[in-house]
């Protein structure tokens, strides 16, 4: 199937070839993780801004509640599809944003919590001249970020919107990613985790995405046309 479909076969090589990157250049608590968050471990080995209130309140606690209820409203308008004629058009579309982002975020949580890897801020031990670090850790469960996935799962909206609405799937890859990346480095500022851990949870999350999308493509293309594209301006798209 994979090979019928050039945006699969180039996504499928770029997926692996953004796996293998993040293996063998990239990998956990690695010498580009340490240098990377250097900056924001002072010289006992403490991250000041681990309590700062942008980083630990307003990214991690309200932007996470703000997201949670954009994911909350595809559900409710996927429910309410059953019932208010006019939104069974989009019931596809309102179903798999919810159930797909869901999919992400909650596989991030499961592999999280059977995960040995520490956060950085675990894993620094003061000595008389500084700190080292303690790569035998493994409190925290801290691997892969999953306050980053709440924003990477907004890539689903990518996937779900990009054959008939274009711009919206653009603009939904683009804020995924964004914010994604954008909540996970704040975290590492705050000593919660290494960059590697975000980068494997946005690998996963369109990993996921991917997934799901080759097996549904045949149902992607076979949807109703809210805007009138014609089959064979699709299957140019596709």
């Amino acid at each position: 199937m994979l090979m019928k479909s050039p945006f699969l076969l180039w996504n499928s090589c770029l997926l692996i070839l953004g796996g293998l990157v993040l293996i063998f250049v990239f990998p956990v608590a690695g010498q580009i993780d340490l240098y990377l968050i250097q900056p924001w471990v002072n010289s006992a080995g403490q991250f000041a801004s681990k309590g700062d209130w942008y980083l630990a309140t307003l990214n991690h606690t309200y932007v996470k509640k703000i997201l949670t209820l954009v994911y909350i409203s595809f559900f409710v308008l996927w429910c309410a599809s059953f019932k208010v004629e006019k939104l069974k058009v989009n019931r596809w579309q309102y179903g798999y944003m919810f159930w797909v982002s869901m999919l992400c975020t909650c596989t991030i949580g499961l592999i999280k919590a059977h995960s040995a890897h520490a956060c950085p801020w675990a894993m620094t031990h003061q000595t008389t001249t500084g700190f080292i670090w303690d790569f035998s850790a493994t409190a925290g469960h801290c691997f892969p970020g999953g306050h980053a996935s709440t924003g990477f799962a907004l890539v689903t909206g990518y996937f779900c919107y990009r054959l008939r609405e274009r711009n919206r799937a653009w603009f939904y890859l683009f804020a995924g990613l964004t914010l994604g990346f954008a909540m996970g480095w704040a975290q590492m500022m705050r000593g919660a985790h290494f960059l590697s851990h975000n980068l494997w949870t946005g690998w996963i999350c369109l990993t996921i995405n991917f997934v799901l999308y080759a097996v549904t493509e045949k149902y992607h293309v076979s949807l109703p046309d809210r805007n009138s594209v014609p089959q064979a301006q699709l299957d140019v798209v596709k």
